[in-house]
C-alpha cells in the first residue's frame, strides 16, 4: 500500500524513537558482529547442543536415542518399548517443525497431547521425513534425536492448551536483557509457536512478572481457552532460569544468543534448544525495543567478565519494569 513520505518518515521516527530493532540491524550490527560463524553449528544442530549441555552440566531432557539412518527406523519400536512418553525433533530443524510430543496408551498405541492416535507406521514415516530433510535448514539430510518428554509445570495449567509453554531470553554478552514466554492455545493446535497462533507475554526482567502479550501481533488480555488475565503469570524460579540462560552463553561463546527454556514439573528449568538468530518478535509482545537495552550492555566494560550473579543483579535492576519506569 502506497504511504504518502511524510507519513512513513513518522512511522520511521517513532520506531526509532522507542528503540525498535529491525532486521538489518540485528544481523549486521549484532549477529555478525557478536556471534562468530565457527560456533554456529553448536546451536544449528540440537543434537550437539544437547551435547555440549550435558558436557556443561545445563540441564536438559534426558536423551534416549538418535535415529541416524534409514536403516534404523526399524528399531524404533524396541527403542521406545519401555518408554511412557517422547517428544522427536530433527537435529537441525527450525521454527518448531517437525517435532512430536507422543505418550504410550494402554493399548501401547501412540497418542499425541490432543488424545489424537498415532501409530508405529506414521512415526516410521515422519522419522523417514526427518532423515530426508523435509524439516531441516536448507532441507539437507537429519537425523532424529529423541528425547524425554517434558512434564510442565502445573503453575501453568490456567494459561495454556494442552502443550508446554516455553520461555525466551535474549541474552547480550552474558547478560539477559529481554525475555517472553510462549504458550500455546486451541489456535496453535497445542504448540507453543507464535507463527502458529500461540500467545506471546512479555515478561518483567526483574521477577518474570506478565507485563503485556499479543496474539498473531495484536494485543490480548485473556487467554482465549481458559479466559484468565495474562499479566497475572508470575514465572516462577525466575532467578533461576535467568542463570540457566547466562551459562548457556559461557557454554556456546556467543555473543548475542536467543535460549529456550522450560519449567518441569519434576526437574526444574531446563534448557530445550538455543539460536543464534533470534527473532524480534519478542519486542512486540514486550511493547518495547531491545535497542536501549543493548547499548546499556554495550555500554559496560568488559560485561563479559562480570560473574554469573554480577550479570543477573545488572539485568533485574536495570530491566525490571520498576527500574524502566523510574527512568
Amino acid at each position: 500500500m502506497w504511504l504518502p513520505p511524510q507519513i512513513k518518515k513518522s512511522r520511521w521516527w517513532q520506531l526509532r524513537a522507542r528503540g525498535i530493532m529491525g532486521m538489518n540491524r540485528r544481523n549486521i550490527s549484532y549477529i555478525s558482529k557478536y556471534n562468530a560463524r565457527e560456533f554456529f553449528p553448536i546451536v544449528d544442530n540440537k543434537l550437539l547442543t544437547k551435547k555440549l549441555a550435558i558436557e556443561y552440566g545445563v540441564n536438559t531432557p534426558e536423551l534416549l536415542g538418535v535415529v541416524a539412518n534409514q536403516k534404523s527406523i526399524a528399531d524404533l519400536s524396541q527403542l521406545l518399548a519401555d518408554v511412557s512418553g517422547f517428544c522427536m525433533k530433527p537435529a537441525r530443524g527450525s521454527g518448531g517443525k517437525g517435532i512430536l510430543a507422543l505418550r504410550h496408551d494402554n493399548e501401547n498405541q501412540f497418542l499425541r497431547s490432543s488424545g489424537e492416535a498415532f501409530s508405529l507406521a506414521d512415526l516410521e514415516r515422519h522419522t523417514s521425513n526427518i532423515l530426508a530433510g523435509l524439516f531441516s535448514l536448507g532441507g539437507t539430510p537429519d537425523q532424529a534425536v529423541i528425547e524425554g518428554l517434558i512434564t510442565g509445570s502445573r503453575f501453568f495449567e490456567e494459561y495454556t492448551y494442552q502443550g508446554v509453554p516455553d520461555i525466551r531470553i535474549i541474552v547480550f554478552l552474558g547478560i539477559p536483557v529481554m525475555s517472553m514466554i510462549r504458550l500455546s492455545c486451541r489456535a496453535s493446535s497445542g504448540k507453543a509457536n507464535l507463527h502458529q497462533g500461540a500467545i506471546g507475554v512479555g515478561l518483567d526482567m526483574g521477577e518474570g512478572r506478565g507485563i503485556n502479550a499479543v496474539q498473531r501481533d495484536h494485543p490480548v488480555f485473556e487467554h482465549p481457552d481458559t479466559g484468565h488475565k495474562l499479566t497475572d503469570i508470575v514465572v516462577p524460579q525466575w532467578t533461576e532460569l535467568l542463570t540457566l540462560a547466562c551459562r548457556c552463553y559461557d557454554m556456546t561463546g556467543l555473543g548475542y544468543l536467543g535460549v529456550d527454556l522450560v519449567l518441569d514439573e519434576n526437574r526444574g528449568p531446563m534448557l530445550l534448544e538455543l539460536n543464534a538468530r533470534p527473532g524480534l518478535s519478542i519486542q512486540i509482545a514486550n511493547d518495547a525495543g531491545l535497542l536501549p537495552r543493548l547499548r546499556k550492555v554495550e555500554s559496560l566494560d568488559r560485561p563479559e567478565r562480570m560473574s554469573l550473579e554480577e550479570r543477573i543483579y545488572f539485568s533485574q535492576s536495570q530491566f525490571g519494569i520498576h527500574h524502566i519506569q523510574a527512568a
